[in-house]
């Protein structure tokens, strides 16, 4: 695997680095960031955690804004962002804000013409840690977290693969895409018009009829502008109770959708992934 290296920052005695490569599974050009901490060396893998971000994000939201260096390099966890969708001049787009590049929505596409890019689902869950674990200092014990699409993301990967992560979590999850404004649009344009084929990237529903486990970790705002139409934490709740599934879900009030609330609260998050990570 080739990969060419575009930035490198030291931060907190680790080193936070990005990345190009070409993709297969999505048939173009990709950034990726990766913040390894110190403790990562020839002589010692560490876990990861990775961050997939809302949308409009790209692999820089997460690494800029978030605060979270500090504590991976203590905890010795490296941290992987990749980009939230395809990107180049050949690939589909859509002028609105939440649908084509920068609105990815984790899925493999099935249709016209987002197939020929949009497999977003494949690249996060095989390509990009085969390539991550090929190529630097990091073991194959992972996790998955994300903001707002990419909570929707983390969860969704987390469930249908229980056996690939130790822990998942999301700040502001969409939790029901399927019944919310952003969520119909994105899968009906991906997917097409059969509702069917939706169930599988739909986290309320995933976890309503979960029988393997994964322990999960959800914060929401109060305050935020999107909770009632499109994020729905309550049914993501209502899920896990009718299953049993082991959520732990807090609403925060005052708190609203922004980078403000994820630096917030994200030293939880990582905690409560090293709880995980280094067993």
């Amino acid at each position: 695997m080739t990969i060419e290296n575009i930035s490198c920052n030291k931060s907190f005695d680790g080193w936070h680095k990005q990345y190009s490569h070409f993709s297969k599974t999505l048939n173009c050009q990709m950034r990726f960031a990766i913040y390894l901490p110190p403790s990562a060396g020839v002589n010692k893998k560490v876990p990861v955690l990775y961050w997939l971000s809302g949308l409009t994000c790209t692999d820089e939201n997460f690494m800029q804004k978030a605060g979270a260096q500090r504590l991976a390099a203590e905890l010795g966890i490296a941290i992987v962002a990749p980009d939230t969708s395809p990107r180049g001049d050949d690939v589909a787009d859509d002028a609105g804000y939440d649908l084509g590049k920068g609105a990815g929505f984790y899925v493999n596409a099935t249709q016209a013409p987002w197939n020929r890019h949009y497999q977003m689902y494949d690249y996060v869950v095989n390509e990009l840690p085969d390539l991550i674990e090929e190529l630097f200092p990091v073991s194959d014990k992972r996790s998955i977290s994300g903001h707002s699409m990419g909570g929707h993301g983390a969860l969704v990967i987390g469930m249908r693969n229980p056996q690939r992560y130790r822990s998942m979590s999301a700040f502001s999850p969409i939790s029901n895409p399927m019944d919310c404004p952003w969520g119909k649009k994105a899968l009906t344009a991906y997917l097409g018009t059969d509702e069917s084929t939706w169930q599988a990237y739909d986290a309320s529903l995933l976890m309503r009829k979960a029988t393997d486990f994964v322990p999960v970790l959800v914060d929401q705002g109060g305050a935020d502008d999107f909770l009632v139409e499109q994020l729905k934490p309550e049914v993501l709740q209502a899920a896990a109770k009718e299953s049993g599934y082991p959520l732990q879900l807090a609403i925060h009030q005052g708190y609203d959708h922004s980078y403000y609330f994820i630096s917030s609260f994200i030293e939880q998050h990582l905690r409560f992934h090293a709880e995980y990570l280094n067993k």
